[in-house]
């Protein structure tokens, strides 16, 4: 009969666990979770000493019952829930739920679910660490006080089903400022001039780029700049007049962490965040290999550390030098300290190095292979030896005008031999002619001069937007995925080509937001709020005077917010459409997808229809309204009413004024109008 019994989160570790313990050992599942705050309140003694009132989960109460049995039955019970705050506090909560005080109870943690592993975590057996579920618990309790307090505002303002949360207020925020950056945004003239020369004995052209006037670099703003360069080189001749050689290194990648894992697989695999933790949690719990049972090929993968276990350490270099040769092993890259890092944490990286991702490909799914391949080079790689280079520069000087050439060929390719992107290889491995030296005569072929414009900053992607939570320092490994998957499912946010874009229910609710609650968006309160948060999991900050400080100042800003938003509530705005069924003048309703025409007359009339604002603007196609429209995702767009018949459309709001250049509609960037038509680039100062 199993004398002891080990508790785990997920149903998916109970028989890759009793596999490595044997007969002795009862292993049982808490299915995450056990006890949280109630859904019907707020759940905190706000009055008294802000205690928490626990219920059980609606749904848990057959497996508790299991448990408690099981508990019965074993003479000492170890608590394997996950290796993070939020496994720390599971475990806490089963033993208050499972009152298992004068019991033999341990907490164990191991960070890869590995025979080795498990067995280890037995010998490091531990008392519940406090300091962590008080950390979790400041942090479910602060959630659920901007929830339960902003939400029922934002459904009395805008509409029922909205929610605020802590961090993905602050998510929305980030988005909605690069949104307002990109529509300010006013493209600048500016052109690159290669000039091409020919080599005595080469067939290929060497292309050089403008630099500048000598040592003096200059950038050429206009064809009139760049026609001047051209005439003053017209006859010219030209001569090298330095060429230096040297070599450059490149480092090894770091090993993934749970951020870095999310942009990565964004990137190279086009996974969202949620795909990525979501097949990333299977490759932990488990995969069933043929001729071994079912083992976790990786370590834990909510982690923000990059170091690495002396073990693993050593197994990579054997396994490097046996495979690719002593000269490829690396002294692995180290990130610098940062505050932030949970240290008991490793890296993201293959439980066995062994397991190669071909030997693996059969008994993965394609995605889950893809990503284990991920895995699997990107820690190869950071323990590889640094990318040697070959450099050459060369300076050309004629007519006054300096143009150089830059190149790099690869001498020895380190860690590139497992883990590369083919761009990184065509941009840095271009040679030039060897002979190539300050007595090399050259003969001007041609000039190539373009004109371009400078780009807005980049939309967010999921993957960007993961990189600057985590270098403001908001959220946390375990976070990223879930914040980003609330703001797009409450459509405050519309996913389009990997893009994000801010939708109008987005706008209203930032603005209100912003409004009423300028520090729950503030980034640099939330990040210190992490900071306090993790100063309690470190033992230096009491948990409740976070959560005493935090409330008053929340309570006051709602009770305010309520009574000076009262106007903002969105009616029943009269539109000018007629109803066709019943002669009365149609009202806006909105709906989960936006704006709708209703007619008042509901119930006895139920007519309904698209409702377009107009702007204003003639359609310089057809010379109908244009009209704000949305996209399917709820992206904001402005289009001819006379759509499909006619096709015009643009993302930024049209104005009425002509550009005085070309005749063409202008658009609204900020506070200032830009020419639509591409290559013009008139801007007028100031709307009219």
């Amino acid at each position: 009969m199993a004398k002891y019994l080990v508790i785990v989160e997920s149903p998916a570790k109970v028989k890759t666990i009793k596999k490595f313990l044997g007969a002795n050992y009862e292993v049982a599942a808490s299915n995450g979770h056990v006890r949280d705050l109630p859904k019907s309140q707020l759940g905190i003694d706000v009055d008294g000493d802000y205690e928490p009132k626990y219920i059980t989960i609606r749904g848990k109460g057959d497996i508790l019952a299991n448990l408690r049995k099981e508990v019965k039955k074993a003479e000492k019970i170890y608590l394997a829930t996950d290796p993070d705050r939020e496994g720390e506090a599971i475990s806490w909560h089963l033993m208050e739920a499972l009152k298992l005080s004068g019991k033999k109870v341990y907490r164990i943690t191991f960070n890869e679910i590995t025979k080795s592993a498990v067995k280890e975590s037995l010998k490091h057996a531990r008392e519940i660490d406090m300091n962590l579920v008080n950390a979790q618990q400041a942090r479910r309790m602060l959630d659920r006080m901007v929830g339960y307090r902003i939400s029922p505002l934002l459904w009395a303002k805008v509409k029922r089903g909205l929610s605020a949360g802590r961090v993905q207020s602050v998510a929305l925020r980030i988005i909605c400022d690069r949104e307002d950056e990109i529509n300010a945004f006013i493209p600048e003239e500016y052109w690159t001039l290669d000039a091409s020369f020919s080599i005595p004995g080469e067939k290929k052209l060497l292309k050089a780029k403008y630099y500048g006037e000598g040592d003096q670099k200059r950038a050429l703003k206009s064809e009139e700049e760049v026609k001047a360069v051209e005439k003053d080189c017209e006859g010219a001749s030209f001569s090298v007049t330095d060429v230096k050689r040297g070599e450059r290194t490149k480092k090894a990648p770091l090993p993934f962490t749970t951020s870095t894992l999310q942009q990565e697989a964004s990137k190279v695999l086009n996974f969202s965040t949620q795909k990525t933790m979501r097949l990333a949690q299977q490759l932990y719990e488990g995969i069933d290999i043929k001729g071994n049972g079912t083992v976790g090929v990786i370590t834990y993968l909510r982690t923000d550390s990059t170091r690495v276990s002396e073990e693993a350490e050593t197994a990579a270099r054997d396994y490097i030098v046996s495979q690719y040769g002593e000269e490829y092993a690396g002294e692995g890259t180290v990130k610098k300290g940062s505050q932030k890092i949970q240290d008991a944490h490793e890296a993201i990286r293959p439980t066995d190095l062994k397991r190669t991702p071909l030997e693996l490909k059969e008994s993965l799914s394609r995605d889950q292979f893809r990503l284990y391949q991920l895995i699997w080079k990107r820690f190869m790689a950071s323990r590889m030896a640094p990318a040697k280079y070959e450099t050459t520069s060369v300076k050309i000087d004629g007519g006054g005008h300096r143009f150089t050439v830059a190149a790099s060929k690869i001498v020895f390719d380190g860690f590139m031999n497992v883990y590369t992107m083919d761009e990184e290889e065509k941009a840095e491995n271009n040679t030039l002619a060897k002979s190539i030296d300050e007595n090399t005569s050259l003969t001007f072929e041609s000039f190539d001069g373009v004109q371009h414009f400078t780009q807005p900053p980049a939309h967010y992607t999921e993957a960007s937007l993961v990189r600057t939570l985590e270098e403001l320092g908001i959220g946390r490994p375990s976070t990223y995925a879930p914040t980003i998957t609330t703001i797009l499912a409450r459509r405050y946010v519309a996913k389009e080509n990997k893009n994000l874009y801010v939708t109008e229910l987005g706008e209203v609710v930032n603005h209100m937001m912003k409004e009423a609650f300028p520090s729950i968006v503030d980034v640099n309160f939330t990040a210190n709020m992490e900071m306090l948060l993790d100063g309690v999991s470190e033992g230096s900050v009491e948990w409740k005077t976070i959560v005493s400080n935090f409330y008053p100042d929340l309570d006051e800003a709602v009770k305010k917010a309520e009574k000076e938003l009262a106007e903002v509530k969105i009616g029943d705005e009269e539109s000018d459409e007629i109803c066709e069924l019943c002669g009365r003048r149609m009202v806006i309703k909105y709906g989960p997808h936006g704006r709708f025409l209703a007619c008042p007359g509901f119930p006895e009339c139920r007519n309904t229809k698209p409702y377009y604002e107009k702007i204003g603007v003639a359609c310089p196609k057809c010379g109908k309204d244009i009209v704000m429209k949305k996209t399917q995702k709820g992206r904001r767009y402005f289009g001819c009413i006379n759509n499909p018949e006619c096709d015009f459309m643009v993302w930024q709001k049209p104005s009425k004024e002509k550009c005085p250049e070309c005749g063409s509609i202008m658009l609204e960037k900020g506070n200032k109008l830009v020419c639509s038509k591409e290559g013009c680039g008139y801007v007028m100062t100031e709307k009219k």
